[in-house]
């Protein structure tokens, strides 16, 4: 079977969950309020691609490749970013609902997430360097050995973050955010 390429198209409220997204390179396409929840995107290429409205949540993306793409008020519930390529991977999320997924080990560096969920959220090991959390809630989510140098954290809240296992030169904090780097001291900050 040979892999199609498809360029500059717009797909608008297919179920993919139904009718499986033929494997291939997309690039520079637009999919807006697609269903992927739990769909097999494994082996795909997206580049330069935008999701709007779309649900992800539970999809396989073994070896998938995103690109430069960009995520706009999707649920992208139980994701295992981990699991795809490495080569070029470039992601951005808006508005989306990221909770109980995995970026474990994943080089994500500049990544944007901006006014995103990210509830119990792994970013075990991950490089995260000069990536900006903008108005994000981060209730659980794991940073150990994790690489934030020059990140911005100044509007994210409910976040815990060990000073001592993970990389923070020159990140960037509210003064209220400064609870979430000393949760781990047990002590009381009026």
């Amino acid at each position: 079977m040979t892999a199609v390429f498809i360029e500059d198209k717009e797909f608008h409220g297919i179920d993919y969950s139904e009718n499986k997204l033929t494997k291939g390179d997309y690039e520079n396409c637009l999919f807006i309020n697609c269903n992927f929840a739990n769909s097999d995107l494994s082996n795909i290429n997206f580049m330069e691609c935008s999701f709007e409205n779309c649900d992800f949540s539970m999809a396989k993306i073994f070896h998938t490749s995103f690109q430069d793409t960009k995520f706009i008020n999707c649920k992208l519930l139980g994701l295992h970013f981990e699991d795809c390529n490495e080569f070029l991977f470039s992601v951005n999320f808006e508005k989306c609902q990221l909770n109980l997924s995995s970026f474990y080990k994943r080089n994500m560096k500049n990544t944007v997430f901006r006014s995103c969920s990210l509830h119990e959220v792994d970013f075990i090991e991950s490089n995260l360097t000069s990536s900006v959390f903008d108005n994000c809630d981060l209730a659980g989510a794991l940073f150990e050995n994790t690489n934030l140098e020059k990140s911005d954290f100044r509007t994210a809240y409910n976040f815990s973050i060990d000073l001592e296992t993970s990389q923070l030169r020159k990140a960037k904090f509210s003064r209220d955010g400064l609870i979430g780097l000393l949760h781990k001291y047990n002590i009381e900050i009026e």
